[in-house]
């Protein structure tokens, strides 16, 4: 009989609080009151199902019916593992971002930076059998927000991250190395601890970079334990 696997857990102060002053909406949305344990039924544990069969992958957000974006093309790929290392294989992954002028293709975003017609910001890429994922995209611009601060959000790129259950479903972003703006951004800045922040930033990686066409970016993934990355829960 095989060793047990470890229970690793969550690490303390490595995951965002619920209530983040420095994050004015947390104010209105976080819960007032201990939540409510409410058994799952076989529908929440085990269904949608997210197949690619039913759910095309779109993994090149650079183009828009064969017209290219305007900004920096880079090709974003990594990992999605469990605490022990074990790959989670057949994850669909959503992206969502920014353009490269820091705006998003959605009516509520009224930033007078330009739209563009070519880049949608909107992407979905399943993981293969060792937990890998890739898509290529523009690397998006920062862009205003009301908060304390300088008041600009930094580059960064959403993740969306779905199991085989509707409350399977995990929300983190990916920021870029060196960004100025880290150092003032209340969401980063309230990521949990130094070494979970760190686990938000991508690593530039030669690996990925393809000649003449696009920059790589790695960024890894960790569900559970106490290496976890940084997850929305509020």
């Amino acid at each position: 009989m095989a060793d047990p696997v470890p229970f690793r857990p969550v690490q303390a102060g490595s995951q965002p609080p619920l209530d983040l002053p420095a994050y004015l909406s947390t104010a209105h949305r976080h819960p007032k009151a201990a939540p409510v344990l409410i058994p799952a039924t076989l529908t929440e544990a085990s269904a949608p199902r997210f197949d690619p069969a039913w759910y095309a992958p779109h993994g090149d957000l650079s183009m828009v019916e064969g017209r290219a974006a305007i900004g920096e093309r880079i090709i974003v790929a990594g990992r999605v593992s469990d605490e022990n290392g074990r790959p989670v294989a057949g994850a669909m992954v959503e992206i969502w971002q920014a353009n490269a002028a820091g705006r998003y293709h959605h009516p509520r975003d009224q930033h007078d930076a330009p739209l563009d017609p070519n880049f949608l910001g909107r992407g979905r890429v399943f993981t293969d059998a060792d937990g890998r994922y890739r898509f290529t995209t523009i690397r998006p611009g920062a862009y205003p927000w009301r908060n304390p601060g300088p008041g600009w959000r930094p580059q960064h790129i959403h993740f969306g991250l779905h199991g085989t259950g509707f409350a399977q479903r995990l929300v983190t972003q990916m920021y870029f190395p060196g960004d100025p703006l880290l150092a003032f951004d209340a969401i980063f800045q309230g990521s949990g601890d130094e070494a979970a922040r760190q686990r938000l930033v991508a690593a530039l990686d030669p690996a990925l970079m393809v000649p003449d066409h696009a920059l790589g970016y790695r960024f890894d993934i960790v569900l559970r334990g106490r290496a976890a990355t940084p997850f929305e829960s509020a």
